[in-house]
């Protein structure tokens, strides 16, 4: 797990390397362990460190291998690069490291841009051909790894994140409008290419982007599981499903243990990263460590969930460890992760997940992570309502999905923000419309899921779980978004996901591994009550963001609504519960933090 970044000029100009590095330096906490930085011509990329496999100098970045005339900056992990170093070896290949980034020079060398059909990962790089000048820029499937590009006089920039892009200089860093009515709609959710910035774009997960050294692009994708029946799942009854779905979670777990470093587990408590513990204990893993985190309660809500991770740490004898949270530590970590965030999230988790990401990189270089199991497996409480539209209704589909899951409406939006930035078009919507009307998908329920794990899921929680993760140097793995196991989701019945109040094939197959308890237990979710119920420090911090002289300059939102928000500062919620005020102040907060 590393960073990544480049210039491609189209100027005929070299490639500036000292603002390459720049760039590169602001990913240091992604990459501790090596820095580099490779230039021919009008092409420049660096690239940030972190040893996972192949600790050796070998294995350093930006790799270049002469003989096939390849160049590559890569971040992620290919889980079977074993496997297919053993198949390009036989196809006559020859190795000098051990590790994946170097299968990733060869598989394209083999295979051009088909490379990407045969990884099992997560990754996003860029392959220059030093005889063509072409630059072939890629993303995983599910887009757990990030990659932004800016378009910045006469050259195309790439990084893993946005401030890196940001530190390269010559951004447009105006928000842009429409991807601001999208922020204020699905919590803090932008679906590519739009970024937050009028000046900055995101690759979409699962596309490949080749780049001509005079700059004409094109652009393909090349994955998108069917969300429909398929003929040979026709005789398959519900016990089968559970067999298929652990036996396919099996593999996904297993491949995520291939490193040269120990892996742990981030334990929640609840049933997904718990399956993970207990598969990975099936499967040998003894004296697994596992990280559980934990808040004060605030406002009457909870902060931890400790009952739950215990119980599977003493079943399965894990090297259990937990953090517990006070308010002023909280608050001393709360700007330091706003400015890890490569765009703005106002999910609490967030900060969450900065704060055990920390204790966790004391012990290890390594997690599996338990996200996207909600959004795979139907465990949402939107997901039942679209089981009463009709399979045949896009239309009615949008209605009833966009009641439970958008923040507000157009009329909303708009109510919060200044004049000069309405739409006259309700963007948010017609997105969503699009997507849902889309082929490929069998019913409401079925596009649900696919808008939920292409879009939502790609841009809330796997970003979240990257950023504060990277931001300590620690890799996290995510087996429920192995794409096998996503394959099998999709082409799996809404009812046997449904069943059970929400992921009950998944619910099945783990009464196998794990303790019903764990299993049958309310629903829960990572909890920061300190900023979902803002009170004292945190309040304060909101309300002088938004009163602060650069967010006054910008002008996004009304000072009405502003004021109205800070006198009743949790009464307004959005349909999912999160609080309006704290949304508002948060982009703010980053927009203060990240481009000022």
């Amino acid at each position: 797990m590393c960073g990544i970044a480049g210039e491609l000029r189209f100027d005929g100009a070299l490639a500036d390397v000292d603002t390459v590095t720049r760039m590169s330096a602001t990913m240091h906490r992604r990459g501790p362990d090596g820095a580099g930085v490779w230039a021919q011509g009008g092409v420049a990329l660096a690239h940030r460190r972190l040893k996972v496999i192949d600790l050796s100098e070998r294995a350093a970045q930006p790799m270049v291998d002469p003989e096939l005339g390849l160049a590559v900056v890569f971040n992620g992990c290919i889980y079977n690069y074993r496997e297919l170093r053993r198949e390009l070896e036989a196809a006559g290949y020859h190795f000098f490291s051990t590790g994946d980034t170097e299968v990733v020079l060869k598989a394209y060398h083999r295979w051009g841009t088909d490379l990407v059909d045969h990884f099992h990962g997560m990754f996003a790089c860029a392959i220059f051909e030093t005889a063509s000048r072409r630059v072939v820029l890629v993303r995983d499937r599910l887009g757990i790894k990030p990659l932004y590009l800016a378009d910045v006089g006469g050259a195309l920039r790439f990084a893993s994140t946005l401030p890196a892009l940001l530190a390269g200089g010559g951004v447009d860093t105006s928000v842009d409008p429409v991807a601001l009515h999208h922020y204020l709609s699905l919590h803090s959710v932008v679906p590519p290419p739009r970024t937050i910035l009028a000046g900055a774009s995101k690759l979409a997960p699962a596309t490949v982007l080749v780049v001509e050294p005079d700059g004409v692009r094109r652009s393909h994708r090349y994955w998108q599981p069917s969300h429909e029946r398929r003929p040979e799942h026709a005789a398959m009854t519900g016990p089968d499903w559970n067999d298929a779905v652990l036996e396919s979670l099996r593999r996904a777990v297993e491949r995520r243990l291939v490193a040269d470093v120990p892996v742990g587990v981030l334990l929640s408590g609840g049933l997904d990263s718990s399956l993970i513990v207990g598969l990975l204990a099936e499967a040998g893993q003894h004296g697994l460590a596992t990280f559980s985190v934990g808040f004060e309660a605030a406002g009457g809500r909870a902060g931890d969930e400790f009952r739950y991770s215990d119980v599977v740490a003493r079943t399965f004898a894990t090297d259990h460890h937990q953090l517990r949270i006070d308010g002023s530590r909280l608050m001393a970590s709360l700007e330091a992760a706003i400015g890890a965030m490569s765009e703005p999230m106002v999910s609490h988790d967030a900060v969450a997940f900065y704060l055990l990401s920390e204790e966790v990189s004391h012990h290890l270089k390594v997690v599996q992570s338990g996200q996207g199991a909600d959004e795979v497996f139907a465990g949402y409480h939107w997901y039942p309502p679209m089981a009463a539209v009709p399979d045949d209704d896009p239309s009615a589909a949008l209605e009833t999905y966009a009641a439970a899951f958008f923040d507000r409406t157009h009329a909303g939006v708009s109510a919060l923000l200044e004049p000069e930035w309405h739409l006259d078009h309700d963007a948010t919507w017609a997105m969503a419309a699009e997507h849902l009307a889309r082929p490929g998908a069998a019913t409401a329920v079925d596009r649900a899921l696919r808008i939920d794990t292409e879009v939502m899921l790609v841009d809330d929680p796997v970003k979240r779980v990257d950023n504060m993760t990277m931001a300590w140097g620690l890799e996290a793995r995510v087996p429920f978004l192995d794409h096998e196991v996503v394959e099998l989701a999709a082409a799996c019945p809404p009812a046997l996901k449904l069943a059970s109040g929400g992921k009950g094939v998944l619910k099945e197959a783990a009464r196998r591994v794990i303790p019903a308890e764990v299993i049958d237990r309310p629903k829960g979710y990572f909890p920061v009550p300190a900023l979902s119920h803002l009170e004292g420090r945190p309040l304060a911090l909101v309300a002088d963001a938004l009163h602060d002289p650069a967010a006054k300059a910008r002008g996004l939102f009304r000072p009405g609504a502003v004021e109205s928000l800070l006198a009743s500062p949790n009464a307004e919620l959005t349909p999912l519960g999160g609080n309006t005020l704290w949304q508002l102040g948060l982009l703010e907060l980053w927009l203060q933090a990240v481009v000022r």
